[in-house]
């Protein structure tokens, strides 16, 4: 399915608030765009408000080298918002900005026209002089880039608010993950505030919320399903996962799933090796799955975790997942797996879920392909080994075709 025709599904649904967890890469920009034309009126004219990517390329650092950075600042790309701006004040922005506690202050510095808005931002500490303490000195600086990503963020939620761009716009809010590069203490305050707009709004309008974070897509998914006001929006949230497959997008309902990273990680995995899908992709899956359990029980390396479902050669094992697991390999070579190579995905992913007995809610797995009894759960993995190391030594062979001459 395209993704014109997934943002057609969601504008038809009819549940008010939509939850999509999405893996990276996925699309969920180009979701946002299509659901942007798929809800234009008759005259073209767009019918909701979107934070999203290119909500966030509006700002831009001028890091001022030509003076060591003295004068530093966060420009704000013109655009059809730009109108607006006069109707923002720094207190609107700190209104919002309260909840995550900042250390730093900001200034708007405006174009010369007024009609053209908020050309930057300028963010500094006060320093008071040492002889003189009334005598304050603004001292520019640039914050970080979580920092940055909550600034815009309030940004966008103090612009929501402005008449005559969210009223006219009324038919909906899409947010496209504001949490890149947060923490989790801000990825929690930023649910909170997803979740004051979708109370505010949910009745008049429709909140379109896609994220990449697990984490954020699960506050939200208990908020508005066991919270204390679940009764209000239970029914009338659709959950969803976007995934891609063979080049193909699909929106799927999730709503009885389980949404911790490593389980659906592990769904997805039980799902193609019972369907005897399992491709050589699937390994930096895999990798990830016991990345997370390794840092789970406290140890650095998920060797740790191979020697505990019974992997002999932990380390040797270690090296395939890591080689398997490596883009170039997957991007090079073919995505199907050689029978062997086949037989240590078994090894490890059936040792994993024995081990520690994770509640998928998926059908069993059987055999996922038949293979030499010779590679069994105890068999040396010499010649697995082997066909890794071919392989990355094809794939720096064929690598360079690729690469960009100048």
């Amino acid at each position: 399915m395209r993704h014109d025709q997934i943002a057609q599904e969601l504008a038809d649904v009819n549940e008010p608030i939509v939850l999509i967890y999405a893996f990276n890469a996925t699309g969920k920009t180009r979701l946002s765009v299509a659901y942007k034309n798929a809800t234009k009126d008759g005259d073209g004219n767009h019918a909701g408000v979107y934070f999203n990517a290119y909500s966030e390329d509006l700002f831009v650092w001028d890091n001022d080298p030509e003076n060591e950075e003295a004068n530093v600042q966060l420009e704000i790309r013109k655009s059809s918002l730009n109108r607006f701006h006069g109707s923002l004040t720094e207190d609107d922005i700190r209104d919002k900005l309260n909840r995550f506690r900042p250390n730093y202050r900001f200034d708007f510095i405006f174009h010369d026209n007024p009609e053209d808005g908020i050309r930057s931002v300028m963010f500094f500490h006060e320093v008071a002089d040492s002889e003189d303490p009334s005598n304050i000195t603004k001292v520019p600086l640039k914050i970080s880039r979580g920092e940055e990503r909550i600034f815009a963020w309030c940004f966008f939620l103090a612009l929501f608010e402005v008449e005559g761009w969210a009223d006219e716009r009324s038919s909906h809010f899409f947010i496209d993950d504001p949490v890149s590069s947060l923490d989790d203490h801000n990825i929690f305050i930023t649910a909170s505030t997803i979740y004051d707009l979708i109370e505010e709004h949910h009745e008049n309008r429709r909140i379109v919320v896609t994220t990449h974070h697990i984490g954020l897509f699960s506050i939200l998914t208990d908020l508005l399903t066991k919270g204390e006001k679940a009764s209000t929006f239970k029914k009338r949230t659709r959950i969803c996962t976007l995934s891609l497959k063979n080049g193909e997008a699909s929106l799927e309902s999730c709503r009885n799933d389980v949404f911790l990273y490593h389980l659906r990680l592990l769904q997805v995995l039980d799902g193609a090796y019972t369907a005897n899908e399992v491709k050589a992709y699937h390994f930096a899956l895999l990798r990830q799955v016991l990345e997370n359990i390794s840092s789970f029980l406290g140890v650095g390396q998920f060797g740790y975790v191979l020697t505990q479902i019974g992997i002999t050669d932990a380390a040797e094992v270690a090296t395939i997942v890591n080689t398997m697991s490596h883009k170039k390999v997957y991007y090079f070579e073919s995505d199907e797996l050689v029978p062997d190579t086949m037989a240590i995905f078994e090894k490890v992913f059936k040792g994993v879920k024995e081990k520690y007995q994770f509640v998928l809610h998926t059908p069993a797995a059987g055999p996922a392909v038949q293979v030499p009894e010779k590679i069994g759960v105890d068999a040396p993995v010499e010649s697995v080994k082997a066909t890794a190391s071919k392989a990355i030594k094809r794939s720096a062979k064929k690598a360079p075709t690729n690469r960009r001459k100048g």
